[in-house]
């Protein structure tokens, strides 16, 4: 059993249900974040599983530079804050420098440091200093015992509420493997461990001047990790992940979710007990 994060009112670890981290890769509009947020609020109290809901204001680390990035901090921030105040879920986005941090940490309930960014000193630090829960996410080239370094980092200033996710390892030329392993590992530590679904099917550059992804392994890979052990679960979703402009391949449609977090709800019970 790891340690207990609060998030606004969300419980994430001890012996707490799964947490669902969910929402469009991107902000593309605020339509969009508003219906989906809407429905999955609607799909994890079903489930009886709690929400934060994900999406970022900018996605700074695109393969192209023509790729889609989002509305950036101020409009995207404003979207996030006006999805909270109307609908009263918590939110989490990606900040990727410390100059962002202040700023995010204003609004955002959690902070999420992106994978590729996971080895950076200061912005671990910049993101533990503000007091807020924070999600690091461990990067593609890191073994699990490496987490430890970056826990180290982060609780050097005192703050204990970092949790971890795993979202898969390169594993030769734009392919990624989850290694299973690596959650019992990571949970060791003491603090709490998400498995990234749906970025754990990426094809990174596989697409050329984009990512691919195999977004049909989605329920499979989910329901492993939670028979394993894991604190909850992240995933990009998005009505029609066909026309999204970012991480289509590998999104969820939102319309498969329900069904598939009612599962995982039930191994997640059946594990615990």
């Amino acid at each position: 059993m790891t340690g207990e994060i609060a998030i606004a009112d969300i419980k994430l670890g001890g012996d707490n249900p799964l947490c669902i981290i969910a929402g469009p890769c991107v902000i593309e509009n605020a339509d969009l974040v508003f219906q989906t947020a809407e429905k999955l609020k609607e799909i994890c109290r079903n489930a009886g599983l709690s929400l934060l809901f994900k999406s970022s204001y900018d996605k700074a680390n695109r393969t192209s530079l023509t790729s889609f990035r989002g509305p950036g901090l101020d409009a995207g921030l404003r979207i996030l804050s006006d999805l909270k105040s109307r609908l009263h879920i918590p939110v989490i986005s990606d900040i990727h420098s410390v100059q962002e941090v202040k700023p995010a940490s204003e609004v955002l309930d959690a902070l999420q440091v992106p994978a590729f960014l996971c080895r950076q000193t200061d912005l671990i630090l910049a993101a533990s200093e503000t007091g807020k829960p924070v999600n690091v996410k461990k990067g593609q080239f890191l073994a699990p015992w490496d987490v430890k370094n970056i826990i180290d980092k982060f609780t050097s200033t005192g703050n204990q509420h970092i949790f971890l996710t795993e979202r898969g390892s390169s594993f030769g030329y734009n392919n990624l493997v989850v290694d299973y392993r690596a959650f019992p590992i990571m949970r060791s530590f003491g603090h709490p461990v998400i498995f990234d679904v749906t970025h754990s099917l990426q094809l990174p550059g596989g697409m050329g001047t984009s990512s691919g992804g195999q977004r049909e392994f989605a329920g499979p890979l989910a329901l492993a990790a939670v028979s394993v052990g894991v604190d909850g679960l992240f995933m990009e979703v998005h009505p029609d992940p066909d026309h999204a402009l970012c991480d289509g391949p590998n999104m969820m449609r939102l319309d498969t979710v329900a069904k598939l977090l009612k599962t995982c709800r039930d191994i997640d019970e059946l594990a615990a007990r």
